[in-house]
Parts: C-alpha cells; sequence; structure tokens
C-alpha cells in the first residue's frame, strides 16, 4: 500500500461495449453510493460511457472492479446492466470538485 493510501482519489474509467439505453448509469451511480464515493456517469455519443469517481483508494478499485463485471453473472451487487467489454482508467488526486453521484 503507498505511503498516501488515506489520501482521497479520482477514478476516471472510460467504460465500452453495449451500455448506453440499458440502465447502466443508473447502476453505476447505485454501486458509488454505496461506496460512499461522489461524481458523475455521462454517456458520449461515440457509445462509451465516461464514469468519475472520488473517494477512497479502496472504494474506486471496488467499482472498478464492479465495472470490469459487464458479463459475469452474480456476485455480491449482481451483474452490470448491459456488456462491458473493456474499462479504461486512469487515476489523479481528489479535486473535491464533485457532490454526490450524478446521471449525466
Amino acid at each position: 500500500m503507498s505511503e498516501h493510501a488515506g489520501e482521497p482519489v479520482r477514478l476516471s474509467a472510460w467504460v465500452h461495449g453495449d451500455v448506453q439505453g440499458v440502465g447502466f448509469r443508473w447502476w453505476t451511480r447505485s454501486r458509488a453510493l454505496e461506496l460512499g464515493l461522489v461524481g458523475y456517469a455521462r454517456n458520449h455519443a461515440d457509445g462509451r460511457v465516461h464514469v468519475v469517481a472520488e473517494g477512497s483508494r479502496r472504494a474506486g478499485e471496488k467499482l472498478l472492479d464492479l465495472l470490469r463485471s459487464g458479463h459475469a453473472i452474480g456476485g455480491p451487487f449482481g451483474s452490470t446492466p448491459g456488456r462491458v467489454d473493456l474499462v479504461v482508467e486512469s487515476w489523479e488526486p481528489a479535486r473535491g470538485d464533485l457532490t454526490g453521484f450524478e446521471e449525466r
């Protein structure tokens, strides 16, 4: 674990697959709120969903695992709606400019 493990982080995740028009943003919002994260999930014209979440690294990693469970069945939260083919992630220090979790 890094020396900055307790500092809040910002996860940016681009979710590729069949993730629009299937309740994916709502599902992501629900999981993020359960994990104590703030941020948003936004549809993009190219079919991807951009998820931005701030909070603890552990909660962000759990959300990332859940996003990647797009073709899994079951689990503690169930599988994602639609089909996730790829999730591209990046991490940075939290900016602190987000409240709640929005579907955009």
